[in-house]
Order: C-alpha cells, then sequence, then structure tokens
C-alpha cells in the first residue's frame, strides 16, 4: 500500500483503514467538484433569471434555496463515492460520456442541452474519483496527495458557494450601484460561466474516460475475458442512449430526468448480474442512490435549465 500508511508498522487492519481514508478524500474531492459546478450554474442562473422580468418566479426559488443543505449535500455525496467501487465508478462515467456525445450532436433536435450541466453531477464525482485513483496509483505518498487535493478543493468549493450567497443576497442591489468589483465582473461577464465550465467539464471527463478504460481493463487476464465483458456494455449503453434521447425528446417536466436514471441504473444492474461481481450490483444501487440525490439537490435549478430552453434562452457554450 503506497499511501502515507507506509511510513507506520504494519499493524493487523492499518492497511484497511488507510485504503478507507483515501476513499473519503476520493470522495470528498468529487463532491467539491460537484458543489463548484452548482454553485457556479447558480449564480448563472440567478442572473439569468433577475435579467428576465418573466422568470422572477425562478430568481426567488433559486434565491429562497437553504444553504445548510449544500454542506449536507458535500457530505452525503462524499459517502456515497467512497463506498461505490472504482468499477462501477468508471462504467457510470463511461455511460455519460456516451450520454454527453449523443446530447450534443442532437443538440439542433431540440434536446434539453441547458440540462447536462446538472445531469453530469453524480458522473463529475465518480470521473474525478476515478482520475485520482488512476493519477495516484502507485505513488509513494498517496494519502498526503489526496490530503493537499481535498484541501484545495474543499477551499475552491467554499469560495465558490460564498459567490454564490453574496450574488442571490447582494448582486440585484450591487449591480445598480456599481460599487462592488465582483458584482461588476459578473454584470460583464457572467454570460461566460457556461463556456468556462464546458471547458473544466471537457477536460475532466477526457481525463477520466482514460482512467476508467485502464481501471476496468486492468481486472481482466485476457483479451477474449475483456471482449465477453465490453461487447454486452456497449450494446447495452448504445440502446440506452437512443432509448434516452427518445424520450427527452417526447417528454416535457421532471419526470423523464428521474426516469432515465431508473432505466439507466437498472440496465447497468441487469448487465452487472451476468457479467460483472457482487460488488458490483452492490455499488450500483449506491450510485442509484447518489443520482437521485444530486437531482434532488438540484430541482430548482433544474426547472429552471427546463424553462430557460422551452423559451429559447440557451446558455453561451452548450456545443462543441
Amino acid at each position: 500500500m503506497f499511501s502515507l500508511g507506509s511510513w507506520l508498522p504494519a499493524l493487523p487492519g492499518l492497511a484497511w483503514g488507510w485504503a478507507l481514508l483515501d476513499a473519503l478524500l476520493q470522495g470528498l474531492v468529487g463532491a467539491c467538484a460537484v458543489s463548484v459546478l452548482c454553485s457556479l450554474l447558480k449564480v448563472y442562473l440567478y442572473i439569468q433569471c433577475l435579467n428576465d422580468p418573466e422568470r422572477q418566479a425562478e430568481k426567488e426559488a433559486i434565491r429562497m434555496q437553504q444553504w445548510v443543505l449544500e454542506s449536507l449535500h458535500v457530505v452525503m455525496l462524499t459517502g456515497v463515492l467512497a463506498l461505490v467501487g472504482s468499477r462501477v465508478a468508471a462504467l457510470v462515467v463511461l455511460e455519460f460520456s456516451l450520454r454527453a456525445v449523443s446530447t450534443i450532436l442532437s443538440l439542433g433536435k431540440g434536446t434539453h442541452s441547458s440540462q447536462l450541466y446538472l445531469l453530469c453531477q453524480y458522473s463529475l464525482g465518480c470521473g474525478v474519483s476515478c482520475g485520482l485513483s488512476f493519477l495516484l496509483e502507485g505513488a509513494p505518498h498517496r494519502t498526503c496527495n489526496l490530503v493537499l487535493a481535498a484541501g484545495l478543493a474543499g477551499l475552491l468549493a467554499a469560495y465558490t458557494r460564498r459567490l454564490a450567497r453574496h450574488v442571490c443576497t447582494l448582486y440585484e442591489l450591487h449591480s445598480r450601484a456599481r460599487y462592488c468589483g465582483v458584482c461588476i465582473l459578473l454584470l460583464a461577464a457572467g454570460h461566460g460561466i457556461p463556456r468556462l465550465l464546458w471547458n473544466a467539464l471537457a477536460i475532466t471527463f477526457a481525463v477520466a474516460d482514460l482512467a476508467a478504460v485502464v481501471l476496468i481493463n486492468r481486472d481482466f487476464l485476457s483479451t477474449a475475458e475483456a471482449v465477453r465483458f465490453w461487447t454486452p456494455l456497449t450494446i447495452c449503453y448504445t440502446l440506452l442512449v437512443i432509448y434516452m434521447q427518445e424520450e427527452m425528446r417526447q417528454s416535457t417536466g421532471r419526470q423523464p430526468v428521474y426516469q432515465t436514471v431508473l432505466v439507466r441504473m437498472g440496465g447497468l444492474f441487469i448487465l452487472l448480474l451476468t457479467v460483472g461481481r457482487w460488488t458490483d450490483v452492490l455499488h450500483v444501487l449506491v450510485s442509484l442512490l447518489g443520482e437521485l440525490w444530486c437531482l434532488l439537490h438540484a430541482g430548482v435549478m433544474l426547472e429552471a435549465c427546463r424553462r430557460q430552453v422551452r423559451w429559447g434562452h440557451l446558455p453561451a457554450r452548450t456545443s462543441g
């Protein structure tokens, strides 16, 4: 075990304890990444609603969100990401990447593109966790590196959360008075937040996809065994993406969002019953809870994104 535990004498259960600590730290970094995404989206959506007289009710709904739930969201998501194994996390990342590519290619057909940032919450957490597992594999002081990463991620999450709170309480006043530097900057460049998030997510998922493929393939002893796993997985994911795109085009409201989560995790559950391990099946159930928790937490912003698309106000950057 290459971690902080390598500096200490070998004791029964010590390696397991350090592995659990590493998993919690990876989960914390992933949860902080999701928190940053949600905070920046809240800032963007609040400003968009504030500037549109027809969306004042949505603005108030965003402003009235309980801030204490943000900390609870990070804690819950940290626990979920720590419990989910790297194998299932990798599968979640690959599934979302395929779904995102399909969504981007169908933007011209009315796909709910502005929801993509919120729909990727749990997948983003899994992607960060997979990327850390891949990049720090074999590192001599893995735990120390994860502590540093968690500290930096926590500071960034706290800063963006404070920014969102500032905007939701004072932006309307400061943008008129023109004496707050942060609000003046957002007034001039706030429309660029989707482009910033798009670029960051593209880099994150590019690394995560590479890490996911490596993490899955390292469990196979032969090419034939890998083919027996990847072939049904590819077919299953392709059929799921086709089904979900059709459902999203034909349906409105929140119901299709939750329905696709159940369909996706159900398909993955059935697939892993045949080609996976019993622990993978358990981790899929944990992932289902994580996906539903993220969507419930972002319910107000999902509704704002849905109405934004319906009224034709697309984000500044939602396509390649």
